[in-house]
């Protein structure tokens, strides 16, 4: 895909500018709680910090798909990644509120963003044109897929906050184009087939988006399963190989049903090992100066559940292109 740079650019940008708004307009409303044992926050109540997370998350990978996967791009895109989670608790616990601070956390933010790309894009000059590293890019489309069913299916102890649903819908619109992104640009080769099918995928993705944030929490799994199936599915249509100039369908059966039952069970198993194991959740919650999640309830941060769970489904499905290039 051309176009990879200028898009994978844009996104991260687009991802900078809501996680802004994620931290001055949306963390405020998930902390109208004091020190008292008996207000403190249930399950789900730093549904803003999940959101932003994947923010954070989509812009690296925003950063990858412009440098159509290569290590020179996708190494410094994740350590940026890494050093913007430490910077945005620091912020959380400032506190900031109100326009004046969106406007410069957004600039600030796509100011980091541009200065890193411009260092890459130098360090390019004279280098001889290389393709793109098709593994690394179905491995981000992967991991946006399974974060958009996290963003979509976002939850707060009363879920009846109109933010919610603007927040979560947004967040998945854009890992949705991120996934449709870095899928297109791992194809082996431009065809017209994929780009119509890329419309398709796109269409069925923000119906299904706005599926899960119609019907109530129950019954969203059920939605949420279809969507991963679709979506992850979708991708492997657009980056894996089509000997004869048509898909292997009996590979991509076997990917869809991969693509039903892996990912949901995924995030069930890494939450419960953050709630057992390994309770980074609380530990953000303490960092930020956030009051701690009551003792009955867990503080689980859903955002890492689905960046582990993407990977999970990377090993998955980025496994058949290895095999054809070797």
């Amino acid at each position: 895909m051309r176009s990879a740079r200028p898009v994978g650019l844009l996104l991260s940008a687009a991802a900078v500018v809501l996680r802004a708004i994620g931290m001055t307009v949306l963390q405020p409303l998930t902390e109208p709680f004091g020190p008292w044992s008996e207000r403190l926050p249930g399950n789900n109540a730093y549904w803003a910090r999940d959101l932003r997370f994947a923010a954070i998350v989509a812009v690296a990978l925003g950063l990858v798909l412009a440098g159509r996967g290569r290590l020179r791009w996708s190494g410094p895109a994740v350590l940026l990644g890494g050093l913007w989670v430490a910077a945005d608790v620091a912020i959380d616990r400032a506190d900031p509120s109100g326009d004046g601070a969106t406007v410069l956390i957004a600039a600030g933010g796509c100011a980091v963003v541009g200065a890193l790309a411009a260092v890459l894009l130098w360090r390019e000059r004279g280098a001889p044109p290389a393709g793109p590293d098709r593994p690394a890019l179905i491995a981000a489309s992967c991991v946006a897929g399974v974060l958009t069913l996290v963003a979509a299916g976002m939850e707060s102890p009363t879920d009846r906050e109109p933010e919610l649903n603007q927040a979560a819908v947004a967040t998945a619109a854009l890992l949705v184009a991120l996934t449709i992104g870095a899928a297109l640009a791992a194809a082996p080769a431009p065809a017209r087939a994929r780009f119509w099918l890329a419309a398709a995928l796109g269409v069925a993705a923000a119906f299904g988006v706005g599926l899960i944030r119609a019907v109530p929490p129950g019954p969203r799994l059920l939605v949420e399963l279809a969507l991963g199936a679709v979506l992850l599915t979708g991708v492997t249509l657009l980056a894996w190989d089509w000997p004869g100039g048509r898909p292997a369908w009996r590979r991509h059966a076997l990917a869809g049903l991969a693509a039903l039952v892996g990912p949901v069970p995924m995030l069930v198993v890494a939450a419960i090992a953050m709630m057992v194991l390994l309770p980074i959740g609380a530990t953000f919650t303490a960092l930020a100066g956030n009051s701690p999640i009551n003792a009955a309830d867990s503080d689980v941060l859903l955002s890492l559940a689905g960046l582990l769970s993407g990977l999970g489904m990377a090993l998955l499905l980025a496994l058949p292109t290895l095999v054809d290039r070797r």
